[in-house]
């Protein structure tokens, strides 16, 4: 649509120019002064706090213009009108806030799709699931709501065992007697990994026979081999990735609504962050017929490289074709804290989440073949995302990275995404070899308590360091992991400026940070993470017109609690309108 308005205007333009070769000089003038107006679509904005995110304190200025899908100038109101006067449209801010729109860091976008389809089993304050009853009356009310019959697949998302009532994981029998005939998956809200009943776990082949796969988790029931229903980790993954899907069609359909739950919250780039061949075709054809409106970077999953790799068919790309490229290779290197599959140096103070004793977790796969794939990456210029949260998973990271021989001055700016429970010599060692920390702060509401459990209070304390990583000068930004967590930028803020548990514990206060540092993870550090620091996250001439207009400036709060009532008014993608608060 928006290549047709351009080819309409352009035209106009040129008929302007061609009526005008018959006129005289003075309608000659002012036909090419028509032609010159038309050629461009331009808004001026003005009259509320413009934050430009320009550097590394906050920089305000009077007035925004847009020229097409780019900023054209940025300045004081009145250079702005005088200009462009008469070739503008003028938008009065009436004291609201504008900043460049909010970039995902890393997230799911196959998840938002899917969740169309799938029941909410979260806990509060996400959902309202407290008991094992809870999780059973939901999965009912969704079969019952949507229709399905007896044997049709019933998927949850949001699962979290240490919400419930009675803290344990379910197993395949709290399940069978409600749904004996329909297949159940309870995705864990982690996401490595799920409850199966025995209906799902039968046509997946996994049974008393079926080996535990190096870095997986299948439960048993006491006393026996039988799977309880449980899979974490190299057990989920082969089952999530061959979980019935939705026709391409229904999907294509509602990637529409997928994408609002970002616009909606003032982000115009998603991130499809573990994405098989199957999710990048998915997306490749969203594109090719127009049905992307924000920007979705995918990072395309380790297990299958020797597929990908020097195929032409999945390029990595620096530029965005109809809003989509693939980005970097990801690789997952260890599970979850809150799962208890992170891989840690000490072993959990709780024990493994299938009773294991002296647990610390394991790596997904063993070191020679992280080594190999990590200096694969390396080795042929591909950007590269690697997934850590414990600090031995991010042990092998260093370890692996420094073997290829890569530090700071090669600028590869490998992300080691969620770097949750980080160890503080292994900042030092980023800065060395230029690695850089996707954080993971809204894990202090929600499993804030869970970790200190888990892991101490010490160590607890100081998962995402994002106060002492900046100060040793690194690049970092914060993300939400959605579906984990919600897309809220400003819970995501909040968590990183107050770091309140669920039960009002401070979970590290000394690595809170200031409301600057929390938009500038929401905005230039996943810009620059992502190799588009010239591209978005700025407000700065020659960028992406990318804008998000908030109700009130998140800088100006007397107290952290009040940047969770800011709202976002309107979400701008290249010039034009996507989302606006009714």
């Amino acid at each position: 649509m928006k290549a047709r308005i351009t080819e309409l205007v352009v035209l106009a333009a040129a008929t302007a120019i061609l009526v005008g070769c018959n006129d005289s000089g003075q309608e000659k003038g002012e036909a090419k002064a028509t032609a010159e107006t038309q050629k461009f679509q331009q808004t001026v904005y003005y009259g509320g706090d413009i934050i430009t995110m320009d550097g590394d304190e906050p920089q305000y200025v009077e007035a925004v213009v847009r020229r097409n899908d780019r900023i054209a100038f940025v300045g004081s109101k009145a250079e702005a009108l005088e200009r462009f006067a008469g070739k503008n449209e003028e938008v009065d801010l009436k004291g609201k806030t504008m900043l460049p729109s909010f970039l995902d860091p890393h997230g799911h976008f196959a998840f938002a799709v899917q969740m169309v389809d799938q029941v909410n089993l979260a806990i509060p304050p996400v959902g309202d699931v407290t008991e094992i009853a809870d999780v059973i009356r939901n999965l009912d009310n969704f079969k019952q709501e949507r229709g399905l019959s007896d044997t049709d697949w019933i998927v949850g998302w949001g699962y979290d065992q240490d919400g419930l009532k009675e803290k344990r994981h379910l197993v395949k029998t709290d399940l069978n007697g409600d749904f004996p005939d329909n297949p159940v998956v309870l995705i864990h809200v982690s996401g490595h990994g799920a409850v199966l009943n025995s209906r799902a776990l039968e046509f997946f082949k996994i049974d008393e026979n079926t080996p535990t796969p190096d870095g997986g988790i299948i439960a048993r029931l006491s006393g026996s081999n039988e799977p309880a229903g449980l899979l974490m980790e190299t057990a989920w993954i082969p089952v999530f990735d061959k979980l019935p899907k939705a026709t391409e069609e229904h999907r294509l359909d509602i990637i529409d609504e997928a994408q609002m739950d970002y616009a909606r919250n003032g982000y115009t780039r998603a991130i499809e962050g573990f994405a098989f061949i199957h999710d990048i075709e998915f997306l490749q054809k969203a594109a090719e017929e127009n049905k992307l409106f924000i920007d979705i970077a995918a990072l395309i999953a380790f297990p299958e490289i020797e597929e990908w790799l020097h195929n032409p068919k999945f390029p990595f790309d620096s530029e965005y074709h109809n809003h989509f490229r693939i980005a970097a290779m990801k690789i997952t290197q260890d599970g979850s804290p809150q799962g208890k599959t992170a891989y840690a140096r000490e072993p959990y103070l709780t024990g493994g989440p299938a009773g294991q004793t002296n647990w610390r977790g394991e790596p997904t796969t063993p070191k020679e073949v992280f080594d190999k794939l990590v200096k694969t990456a390396l080795d042929n210029d591909l950007p590269l995302q690697v997934h850590c949260n414990a600090d031995a998973a991010i042990d092998m990271v260093i370890d692996a990275v420094r073997a290829a021989g890569i530090t700071a001055e090669d600028d590869r700016r490998v992300t080691v995404i969620h770097s949750n429970l980080q160890a503080p010599d292994q900042l030092d060692d980023y800065v060395e070899l230029g690695l850089t920390p996707s954080y993971f702060t809204n894990h202090t509401f929600f499993w804030g308590d869970v970790h200190i459990m888990n892991f101490g209070k010490e160590r607890a304390f100081n998962m995402s360091p994002m106060k002492t990583a900046k100060g040793k000068g690194l690049v970092v930004s914060n993300h939400t992991d959605f579906n984990v967590t919600p897309l809220d930028p400003f819970f995501t803020m909040w968590s990183a400026m107050k770091r309140e548990s669920r039960t009002g514990v401070i979970v590290g206060p000394d690595e809170r940070v200031d409301a600057y540092t929390a938009l500038q993870a929401l905005t230039t550090g996943p810009a620059w993470q992502f190799f588009e620091e010239d591209r978005s996250g700025r407000i700065k001439e020659g960028m992406m017109a990318d804008f998000v207009i908030l109700d009130r400036n998140p800088l100006k709060v007397t107290e952290v609690d009040e940047i969770l009532e800011i709202k976002v008014v309107e979400t701008i993608k290249e010039g034009e309108m996507i989302y606006k608060a009714q």
